[in-house]
């Protein structure tokens, strides 16, 4: 499992625009959220389930 639930993510400050992107990218948080698996707190992401590969491979893509 690449992230469990309650997992905090601190997003880099700009996006690489490499590909895949990071775990870390501010895209891929927003796509996570977007998607009903995390949720914004503050500056950070806080994962609201688990994360599996499909899920992340999916947002990074």
């Amino acid at each position: 499992m690449p992230f469990a639930a309650g997992t905090v993510i601190k997003p880099k400050a700009k996006c690489c625009q490499d590909r895949p992107r990071c775990k870390r990218c501010p895209v891929v948080c927003k796509k996570l959220t977007r998607q009903g698996l995390a949720e914004k707190s503050g500056g950070k992401y806080v994962l609201r389930v688990d994360v599996g590969k499909k899920e992340l491979k999916a947002a990074r893509g």
